[in-house]
């Protein structure tokens, strides 16, 4: 019997797929969990209207993020922390005090979004990756000075 799946299937076939099953699969774990329905040409149509709006919908939110990207790009955030000899801080700046200042500013973004090569434990300027989509990434100034 071949079905259209809606979600991943492990050893079956990935979302979007028409794969051949068979019709006590389908009917007993398939078609009831809702991961899919027969694969008849009306279905096969509304299946690739479905596709179309996500694929139109998925393009909004990457001009959307590409715009949010822009704008992060222009910032520079600012930390005034403890510093002894050469240099050093006392402590680190985190992804968590990036996503901080960026949450003050006005961009919500999870901290685990946020790429730090390496612990930022000296004064000076740096760059950091944040992933605002999936296939976006905006890079931001990050500049550590010390406290007066």
């Amino acid at each position: 019997m071949d079905v259209i799946l809606f979600e991943n299937v492990r050893n079956v076939g990935t979302r979007g797929s028409t794969v051949s099953v068979a019709s006590g699969y389908f009917r007993n774990y398939l078609s009831p969990r809702g991961l899919a329905v027969e694969a008849t040409e009306e279905n096969k149509r509304r299946l690739e209207d479905k596709v179309k709006n996500l694929e139109r919908l998925a393009e909004e939110e990457r001009k959307e993020a590409r715009g949010t990207a822009e704008k992060m790009e222009d910032l520079v955030l600012t930390f005034h922390l403890k510093a002894g000899e050469e240099d050093k801080l006392f402590g680190s700046v985190t992804n968590a005090n990036i996503a901080a200042q960026l949450a003050e500013r006005g961009f919500e973004v999870d901290r685990h979004r946020i790429a730090i090569p390496e612990p930022i434990k000296r004064l000076g300027m740096y760059t950091v990756e944040v992933r605002v989509h999936h296939d976006v990434l905006a890079k931001v100034k990050v500049l550590v000075e010390k406290e007066a």
